[in-house]
């Protein structure tokens, strides 16, 4: 697989949706089994997500969302992350996709941000995931699903404590911009993107084709990393034959006009979620089709100014794990 830095700001690229709703249809428990199924029934895993790379998706999310301790052991699954994520992105890679993301969500561990311990055991959550895919091949790894800015900050320095991986970050916000939980904002989140390594700033909504735009064009506006746009579906349901403020995305069609407008907005990255299938990722791809990322802010280099080399690059991420341990007292 080529390296999908490569193509930061040039390329408009659609990840796969998530695994649930296909697996759903077919009487699996997701919620429950998604995860056993790796091992178990790998063939049906590998066919549901070919179905996402047959629907056009460039980039496609191995399944790997709960691959964080507590919530492996919640599954009965404890001390099994490193297995999960060679299985999970074996199966992503044989289906030659041009790139793979490895997702990891919130690790679901109350989090008191006047603690110490607390903080140290938030950040142990996710440097332990980070480790379980050290061996494995993959573009970047993809933090997912943060509604508040102090969860968001403690995987972004428990990830960047241990690997120096491209990182993509995305949070859940309503439709004004404030995160899922009400405590944070858009613009607050990116700046922790910023300051804690991420390398691709994302968000995720239900709003409507006019709100997710202004969420685009702010979240642009706030950062010169590329952009990640997510549209929840609520409900597959043609025959509601209108978008509603409660299901605007009630078809495959009702998608596309939003991603015009997202990358009419400068963002690069764009995901189908929530009730979503692969006619909805094909959608995305379908508003994609002959256009180019629009980042009038973002220059080209000059012919005589080389990209950074990986050593550079290595050395910034040293540099931020450096600030981190130092911040947290702990030594390397």
């Amino acid at each position: 697989m080529p390296d999908i830095s490569l193509r930061f700001h040039k390329d408009l690229l659609v990840l796969s949706a998530p695994l649930k709703t296909v697996l759903e249809q077919q009487g699996v428990n997701a919620e429950r089994d998604q995860e056993l199924m790796l091992f178990v029934e790998p063939d049906s895993m590998a066919e549901t997500l070919r179905m996402e790379k047959l629907a056009g998706a460039q980039v496609l999310v191995a399944p790997t969302a709960d691959i964080t301790p507590l919530q492996l052991t919640h599954k009965g699954m404890e001390d099994t992350g490193v297995h999960l994520a060679e299985a999970a992105l074996d199966l992503a890679v044989s289906l030659e996709p041009q790139h793979v993301l490895a997702e990891i969500a919130p690790c679901g561990l109350p989090l008191d941000s006047s603690s110490k311990a607390s903080l140290n055991e938030n950040r142990s959550q996710y440097a332990r995931a980070a480790h379980a895919f050290d061996e494995q091949t993959f573009d970047a790894l993809f933090l997912n699903g943060f509604t508040n800015t102090d969860d968001l900050k403690c995987a972004l320095m428990g990830v960047r404590q241990v690997t120096d991986a491209l990182v993509f970050a995305s949070v859940d916000v309503l439709p004004d911009g404030t995160l899922a939980s009400g405590r944070g904002t858009l613009e607050e989140a990116i700046a922790i993107m910023n300051e804690y390594g991420a390398s691709v700033v994302g968000f995720a909504t239900a709003a409507g084709s006019e709100d997710v735009e202004v969420l685009a064009k702010r979240t642009v506006a706030a950062t010169e990393l590329p952009v990640l746009a997510q549209l929840e579906v609520a409900e597959n349901n043609p025959k509601q034959g209108v978008a509603t403020k409660e299901n605007p995305y009630f078809c495959p069609d009702a998608l596309v006009e939003a991603g015009e407008k997202l990358c009419a907005a400068g963002v690069q990255f764009l995901r189908a979620v929530g009730q979503a299938t692969p006619a909805f990722t094909g959608a995305l791809v379908v508003s994609t089709l002959g256009k180019d990322v629009l980042r009038p802010d973002i220059k080209e280099p000059e012919e005589t100014s080389a990209a950074p080399s990986e050593e550079e690059i290595a050395a910034r991420i040293a540099d931020l794990r450096a600030q981190i341990n130092e911040a947290l007292g702990n030594k390397e």
